[in-house]
């Protein structure tokens, strides 16, 4: 079966083929690094991952790219608020995020360009496209004029006609058009700046993440992904950006996932209901946080809630637990009717796993089929004490195989599960130790920090909260 994705650009399924056959480029927004990451991104983040593992599951070769946004408006305020400079800010979060996916089990990217240390590239690129007139220099700020480009809006509907009536967008004074938008910002007393041809200043967000993109992937990109609030106007902009400088397609093949939503409503920081990945690890183990975030399609609607991380959590248990009873099946040489039963039914299984991937990655379906593989394991090990080696080797290699597909260790389960139990108990000490604190109860809040000490558990206040480190261990 080949395999099928939705494509935001034309909305419709199409096969899947990259520009250069066996090899994929693909490229997801990252975080901007202003505060911890929540997990409506990490949604996104775990998506992409997945896809990325099933692509190499299929033989591609994946060069991945996720950018850092280390320099916007957000980071500047946020760095102000803090007392601290953004250099210092970037550096906190963007420790923090890769701290995360680590433990989300997210393969790290190969690349993870940082805006600021992009700048001569994105002076370049807009140079180039004040050159061949789509963009223009207003007061040290220069914007891309959407009405140079006859594409605009073939991605999100958004049509520059209707956006030029300021309908959607404030209206600026040194703009040619209400749509068009800011690739270079002019120097603001208090702002961190670059020297460039229009003065001190700034690059737009847009002009970063295309940029950054065809640095490391080449002018036309397989793979383009992001959550759906990014369609535009960020992946708008940087089409026509893109597009605009070579003549040539930007992106063959746009993904876009749902929202991530708590209580019906989407999870975002502006709308003070998130939940940061921290915040949820509190909640549950890193695995069981990970499966919960497949559980739904990519382009559905999925709810944070304690019922559903519970199921997540009895699925995990359940998919474990048989791959350790095959493992303590004993061996022998002799090839029974059940053996060849099991392997005909977990054969059906991965059919039935990468029928559903191949079709635009439907991971509920495809757990669905890994936990039928689960039920014939469990079958089998109820009727038989011992199982032939080869066919053992076999089923085990194709189950771990499968899970690798969704990111779940199994190797490492218990081990982590009891390192997941001495972080949540660490944790708790030091939430109370924050109220004894709060309480001034400054005897008892020592105390706890003396006895975690000779545990070897380090503890250090800084200005966004109480960090540790353990001398075997490390955080």
């Amino acid at each position: 079966m080949a395999l099928k994705v939705y494509n935001t650009l034309g909305r419709r399924m199409e096969e899947f083929a990259p520009l250069r056959p066996g090899e994929v480029r693909m490229y997801v927004c990252g975080p901007t690094v202003y505060d911890y990451i929540h997990v409506g991104n990490a949604r996104a983040f775990v998506i992409a991952d997945v896809i990325r593992r099933y692509l190499e599951y299929r033989g591609f070769k994946v060069r991945f790219i996720s950018n850092i946004t280390d320099i916007d408006d957000k980071m500047i305020n946020r760095a102000r608020e803090m007392g601290i400079s953004i250099q210092e800010l970037g550096e906190l979060y963007s420790d923090a995020y890769f701290e995360d996916i680590k433990r989300l089990n997210i393969k790290r990217p190969d690349v993870s360009p940082r805006a600021t240390q992009h700048i001569p590239e994105i002076i370049g690129a807009i140079e180039a496209l004040i050159e061949k007139g789509y963009a223009y220099v207003a007061d040290g700020d220069v914007y891309f004029d959407v009405s140079k480009f006859e594409d605009y809006g073939k991605l999100s509907g958004n049509k520059a006609e209707a956006l030029r009536m300021g309908a959607r967008i404030e209206v600026n004074p040194k703009k040619r058009n209400p749509a068009d938008f800011a690739l270079w910002k002019g120097w603001k007393p208090g702002e961190p700046g670059w020297h460039s041809p229009w003065g001190r200043g700034r690059p737009g967000w847009h002009i970063e993440c295309s940029t950054m993109a065809q640095k490391y992937l080449g002018e036309t990109l397989d793979i383009h992904m992001g959550g759906k609030d990014l369609i535009f106007p960020h992946h708008e902009n940087e089409i026509a950006q893109a597009e605009a400088a070579t003549g040539k397609t930007f992106v063959r093949y746009w993904l876009h996932n749902e929202w991530l939503t708590v209580e019906g409503k989407k999870m975002s920081k502006s709308l003070g209901n998130f939940i940061t990945v921290r915040e949820a690890f509190k909640m549950c183990s890193p695995q069981v946080l990970r499966l919960f975030l497949v559980s739904a399609h990519y382009r559905s609607p999925l709810d944070f809630n304690k019922e559903a991380l519970a199921a997540s959590e009895r699925r995990l248990r359940r998919i474990l637990r048989a791959l350790r009873r095959l493992i303590s099946l004993a061996e022998r040489d002799s090839l029974t009717p059940d053996d060849e039963r099991l392997i005909s039914e977990v054969e059906e299984g991965r059919r039935r796993f990468e029928e559903a991937m191949d079709d635009d990655f439907n991971t509920p379906l495809a757990i669905t089929a890994l936990l039928g593989v689960v039920k014939a394991i469990n079958n089998f090990a109820d009727a038989n004490e011992s199982i032939e080696r080869t066919t053992k080797r076999r089923v085990s290699e194709m189950l771990i195989a499968l899970l690798d597909v969704l990111g779940i260790e199994w190797t490492e389960g218990r081990v982590k599960t009891d390192r997941e139990i001495l972080e949540g108990l660490i944790s708790i000490l030091i939430d109370v130790r924050n109220e004894m604190r709060r309480r001034k109860e400054w005897k008892a809040a020592d105390d706890i920090r003396e006895r975690l000490a000779k545990l070897g558990v380090t503890l250090e206040d800084t200005p966004t909260g109480t960090r540790w480190t353990i001398e075997d261990v490390g955080r």
